[in-house]
């Protein structure tokens, strides 16, 4: 589903963009329970690695956000999209539904 400047992904997509080599996963939950358990290789979301990527990174790279629901994250990846990114992908049902998913 498209929604403004990036698009909601299911646990399913998700897997694939996960398994593609280029995707930058980005973890938006709170470090406590990015610590506790984490999409692999998702970097943990603060505000210094938003500027970072806001200003630097490649805006062809692909980018899924997750969230510990799905809502917060397509807060951010709106805001990513607003600014010219163009492979930008909200996790629907977050963290909780990649756990279930893969269950």
């Amino acid at each position: 589903m498209v929604m403004g400047q990036f698009q909601t992904v299911s646990a399913k997509e998700a897997l694939a963009l996960v398994q593609g080599p280029e995707t930058l996963i980005l973890d938006c939950r709170d470090l406590k329970d990015y610590r506790a358990g984490h999409i692999d290789n998702a970097l943990h979301v603060h505000q210094q690695l938003l500027d970072k990527l806001l200003t630097s990174a490649n805006k062809q790279r692909p980018l899924l956000f997750y969230c510990y629901y799905g809502h917060a994250s397509e807060h951010v990846a709106a805001m990513f999209g607003d600014f010219g990114f163009q492979q930008v992908y909200s996790l629907a049902g977050g963290y909780a539904g990649w756990h279930s998913h893969s269950d």
